[in-house]
């Protein structure tokens, strides 16, 4: 089974290589993901997340999901010492960086239930794979048509936060400003909950980023700094003979 769609404001690819998986998992993913894009997102003024954040709602009104979500917005932005905020000084409340990888992750759980055992779920570029191995790569930082680095995964999830896509959209909220230290920053992790909230923190914590997410639970790191350097985790999974390249 294979299914392409756009959701969230980027495309979510899903390949199911288990034969008795029946295309209703595959519908259940899709509608879910719908679903926590139109609870979740900030840019639609009707979300709970947009009511929230212009205080029409208070904490006792909340979803349990986005109770859920704000918990773990806090947890990093303890963990950072601020870095990662997703209130920062003059913008508006957006936990995207949460949501994404949790969502994706509870939609990889449907599949799972559905009895799903083989299979590779990819939302914009971050990745959940089941019963490997499975070959991600690692777009470079800098080059569209190149790749830093392969990595194999059976069982896990790969996030990446970097400025290609979408410019200097992720802020130190310590300062304020754009967090410019690194260039990308790739975690993988148990989980894409993990995996996400954590690339993205590391990218706003700025260079010390890196050793700060090697020490989290669970995590291997590969990151590109400022200066072209690659610095990578001795686990990070990466496939035997490829040869990282930031230059």
């Amino acid at each position: 089974m294979r299914r392409v769609e756009h959701v969230m404001g980027f495309p979510v690819s899903l390949r199911v290589d288990d034969p008795g998986v029946p295309e209703s998992a595959a519908d259940a993913v899709f509608a879910w993901l719908r679903d926590a894009d139109a609870r979740f997102s900030p840019f639609r003024p009707d979300s709970e997340v947009s009511r929230y954040g212009r205080g029409e709602l208070d904490r006792r009104e909340l979803s349990a999901d986005l109770t859920e979500v704000l918990g773990l917005c806090a947890h990093y932005r303890t963990a950072t010492g601020g870095a990662f905020d997703v209130r920062p000084p003059g913008r508006p409340f957006d936990p995207c960086a949460v949501v994404k990888g949790w969502s994706v992750q509870r939609a990889a759980a449907l599949l799972t239930a559905a009895g799903a055992r083989r299979f590779c779920l990819n939302a914009g570029g971050d990745v959940i794979t089941s019963g490997g191995p499975w070959r991600v790569g690692v777009r470079h930082p800098e080059l569209a048509d190149r790749l830093c680095t392969v990595l194999e995964l059976t069982d896990g999830a790969v996030a990446t936060s970097a400025r290609y896509e979408r410019g200097d959209h992720i802020v130190d909220g310590r300062t304020g400003l754009p967090a410019t230290g690194l260039l990308s920053v790739t975690v993988v992790a148990p989980t894409l909950t993990v995996a996400d909230a954590v690339a993205t923190a590391a990218f706003a914590l700025g260079a010390e980023g890196v050793a700060w997410a090697a020490g989290q639970d669970g995590c291997e790191v590969f990151a590109v700094d400022a200066e072209r350097r690659v610095l990578r985790t001795p686990g990070f999974p990466a496939v035997a003979g490829e040869r990282a390249a930031a230059a």
